[in-house]
């Protein structure tokens, strides 16, 4: 247990440390928060978003609209998360393994990133890893009602914050349990299925209450993620992994090669870790784990036409546990005695060179976040200045993340996130309702707004911000 929580300590600290000093909200961020927030306006919420990530902040953001205390909460409480899901694994793994998995994986730059942020993949990640060590508990024959709620809780933890996800997973646990003849228990089947129902069953609600029905909703959400079909985007993840944290479209350059070695050294640790796993008697966890790792991530690699490093999460949480093994055997006594110092200094060295760029990646990254903090801030203040004043709207490009720091609401007649259309943004303006309206690589704003006052936003190179006359104060009569 001590070196459990000496690993979800750190973890929780180095975020505190390094992750939280000066970050601000970021797009996927602002709109979850808005929806609990009373002091923000919401923000239009897409097909594809689940309202999990938002239920989890709002105890949070009830009694403060502080930043700073909503990125510590999250970090204290992603660290002990962290400690739940490895402790699940207590009685199926030694424990140098699971610290190993849990420090690897809590030292990925990206699991480092997320921890305090308000973003649902991390906790995706959680309850998979949990879920799978409650499945392999039960299934093993273990009579433990909390065990079995605690599968049937994990799977509805990760639906209520991505119901897809959550379908992947129950495919591969359901799948596991009807091929292993010990394992087909029928708790198991209602364990899962009665978890990704209650936790999905907001998401379907709202899409027969708000967006036309189920299949509308699945329809809405593949349109705006680009269409599910075959796709490798393995290329996509692997030059996302220099930091960046949306790759859509990815035409970046492979500049950094060094910040994927470690992703292309997961299969072939993973595979001795399987080995090593087997040598010693735990063939069923090993399996398991790595088979529902490769499951969650088939969608990401194989059906989607973008990357993003966090929609793997998940899967990294599961295949760290078959890597701990690996890097328990490296450096474990042989049976000979104490290892060869070359022996173990080796893979010490390369444990030591694998952590400094995580490091070097979440510092770029984090520059980054500050940057466009900065910009969005300056942003807000140009429209400030022109007269903007709250309860306002904005338009256009970057209107989400715009109108969450300028403290307006954001209407889109484009793009993946129509909420209104351009007649109605018309008869908005017509009415002199305060309202700003972004531009970018000089393109001239609707008709109606070519002759409202407006200033170039100098720390978002090609960007320019229409505001109505005066602020948007109704006219005489």
């Amino acid at each position: 247990m001590l070196h459990l929580g000496a690993v979800a300590a750190l973890y929780t600290l180095l975020q505190i440390l390094l992750v939280l000093p000066g970050t601000g909200l970021g797009w996927d961020e602002s709109v979850y928060i808005s929806q609990v927030d009373d002091q923000d306006p919401v923000a239009y919420f897409s097909a594809p978003r689940a309202r999990g990530i938002s239920y989890l902040v709002a105890p949070i953001v009830s009694f403060t609209s502080s930043t700073t205390v909503l990125r510590v909460c999250l970090a204290v409480l992603s660290g002990a998360t962290l400690l739940a899901a490895l402790w699940v694994w207590r009685r199926l793994l030694p424990l140098p393994v699971l610290t190993w998995g849990g420090a690897l994986f809590a030292g990925l730059w990206v699991t480092l990133y997320y921890g305090p942020q308000a973003m649902p993949n991390l906790w995706c990640a959680f309850g998979s890893l949990a879920a799978v060590g409650c499945f392999l508990r039960c299934a093993r024959g273990e009579d433990n009602r909390r065990i079995l709620l605690g599968l049937g809780a994990s799977v509805g933890v990760v639906a209520l914050m991505r119901p897809p996800d959550a379908a992947w997973l129950v495919l591969a646990l359901g799948a596991a349990a009807l091929v292993v003849r010990d394992w087909r228990r029928p708790v198991l089947f209602a364990a899962l299925a009665s978890g990704a129902l209650l936790g999905a069953a907001p998401w379907i609600i709202e899409a027969y209450t708000a967006y036309g029905g189920l299949f509308a909703r699945l329809h809405q959400g593949s349109e705006i993620q680009g269409g599910m079909g075959w796709n490798i985007a393995i290329g996509d993840h692997v030059r996302a992994l220099q930091g960046r944290m949306l790759c859509r479209p990815c035409d970046m350059a492979w500049e950094e090669p060094q910040t994927a070695v470690w992703w292309f050294a997961l299969p072939v640790l993973a595979v001795a870790g399987l080995v090593a796993a087997v040598r010693a008697g735990r063939r069923d966890t090993a399996v398991l784990a790595t088979v529902t790792a490769v499951v969650l991530a088939l969608p990401y690699l194989f059906l989607m036409g973008y990357a993003a490093p966090r929609f793997l999460l998940p899967s990294y949480a599961l295949i760290a546990l078959p890597v701990g093994e690996c890097v328990r055997r490296a450096f474990a006594q042989g049976p000979n005695g104490p290892r060869p110092l070359l022996l173990i200094l080796v893979p010490a060295l390369l444990l030591g060179g694998h952590f400094g760029v995580q490091y070097q990646v979440l510092g770029s990254v984090l520059e980054r976040n500050y940057t466009m903090t900065g910009r969005l801030t300056e942003a807000a203040d140009a429209m400030h200045r022109l007269g903007l004043r709250a309860p306002c709207t904005v338009t256009g490009p970057l209107a989400v993340p715009m109108a969450h720091y300028a403290g307006c609401t954001s209407l889109q007649s484009n793009g993946h996130d129509v909420n209104i259309t351009g007649e109605g943004l018309r008869r908005l303006a017509l009415r002199n309702e305060p309202m700003a309206v972004t531009t970018r690589n000089h393109r001239p704003p609707p008709s109606w707004a070519r002759g409202w006052p407006s200033l170039p936003l100098r720390q978002l190179p090609g960007y320019r911000v229409y505001v109505t006359p005066d602020g948007g104060r109704p006219a005489p009569g």
